[in-house]
């Protein structure tokens, strides 16, 4: 199997004796609340998502990610993992009591390094703009300029993490389940939203060259008009159930938040995805995109010269869609007609339909997914075709 980045797989999540005697402690230490997108890092560091990383960065590797791509040591690697503070008392040596906006602790964090960055750098290289209207920069700024570094252990879950109890597959989980199925090459799908038709098209041109597929949805924090979480899930399991053999394919989530930095997310859902036990990761269109900031294959681009370092391999598809001419799913690539053959729909397009009891045409959802969707959008249950 795949070895996790870095060499090992890190886990900081305190148990039996040990999670007793830090909460404990945690009774008595100071609490510093964070917000959900870092109540999702803490998770991710603690289950070994974000291996090798066994707290927040400091200032030598934060500014090492942003102007070289790789950690202070020379592991690639894409996006800072950052703990912004406002509270000027917190000083190096102190120990924290993280707590999420309910006040349940998270996590214990020893504070090794208190420091600043330059924040125009940082976004501009990272997010490829310093436009506070991007999401992610947005919430670079928000967290003003203040961090602070140091080792965690986690010892509850957030409670954002609002999805199935069976699909909570930790990296270390889903090792252990490509194992138990014999998969030794294993092909991850990075999505956001409800899989369409082009998206399963796609993951199953992809399967046909591995072992089996890891339906991996992000359900962390995501911008405010996505599809919730428990939705989406629901759509992702009756498509399984409907059109997937599920000898070959599982379905498990990521409880990361989204950063929305199209080519550099690209690289960071490849070492999360190795972290996991991934060997291939599709990287599509506009990957982890948002707006108008990157360039439609800028992301699969950025991936090329990093794939041999990091060991996973990207498979990259073009546009695709459903071609009438063709009498089926195509690409940019294969396809020889011209768009006014092609079912495309924008995003609005779909939410007014959806708004409107309406189902999509069968050429761009499956109906069952629609009807999901449907019933998310309007609260009913009624269907028109």
């Amino acid at each position: 199997m795949i070895t996790p980045h870095g060499g090992s797989l890190v886990n900081r999540i305190a148990e039996g004796a040990r999670k007793i005697e830090l909460e404990n402690k945690a009774a008595g230490l100071y609490k510093l609340e964070v917000e959900d997108r870092y109540t999702s890092d803490l998770l991710m560091i603690a289950i070994g998502g974000f291996s090798p990383l066994k707290g927040f960065m400091g200032k030598k590797d934060a500014e090492s990610v942003i102007n070289k791509m790789e950690l202070a040591d020379g592991l690639v690697w894409a996006i800072p993992v950052l703990l912004p503070v406002k509270d000027a008392s917190i000083v190096v040596g102190q120990e924290l009591a993280l707590v999420d906006k309910n006040q349940t602790v998270i996590a214990i964090m020893n504070v090794s390094e208190r420091f600043e960055l330059d924040l125009d750098n940082y976004t501009t290289k990272v997010y490829k703009t310093n436009d506070g209207a991007h999401p992610g920069v947005k919430a670079v700024l928000d967290g003003g300029n203040q961090y602070i570094a140091g080792d965690i252990e986690l010892l509850n879950r957030p409670v954002g993490e609002n999805v199935q109890e069976q699909y909570k597959l930790d990296p270390a989980m889903s090792r252990a389940e490509f194992e138990k199925r014999g998969w030794k090459t294993v092909v991850a799908f990075q999505t956001r939203n409800p899989i369409h038709r082009a998206h399963e098209y796609l993951l199953k041109c992809a399967l046909e060259s591995v072992d089996g597929l890891f339906i991996h949805p992000l359900v962390g924090e995501t911008k405010s008009d996505d599809v919730p979480a428990m939705t989406r899930m629901d759509c992702y399991q009756v498509l399984m159930d409907n059109y997937f053999n599920l000898k070959h394919t599982t379905l498990g989530v990521l409880p990361a938040a989204m950063r929305y930095a199209g080519p550099r997310e690209a690289v960071q859902h490849m070492i999360i995805r190795k972290n996991y036990g991934c060997t291939h990761l599709i990287i599509g269109r506009d990957h982890a995109g948002v707006g108008n900031y990157y360039g439609t294959y800028e992301a699969q681009e950025l991936v090329d010269t990093v794939a041999d370092r990091l060991g996973i391999v990207p498979v990259k598809f073009e546009h695709t869609f459903y071609c009438k001419a063709c009498g089926n799913m195509a690409s940019t690539k294969t396809c020889p007609h011209t768009s006014e053959h092609h079912v495309m729909l924008s995003g609005t397009k779909v939410r007014d339909m959806l708004a409107a009891s309406q189902r999509p045409p069968v050429e761009f959802s499956r109906p069952e997914v629609a009807d999901i969707l449907i019933a998310w959008a309007t609260g009913k249950s009624t269907v028109t075709a």
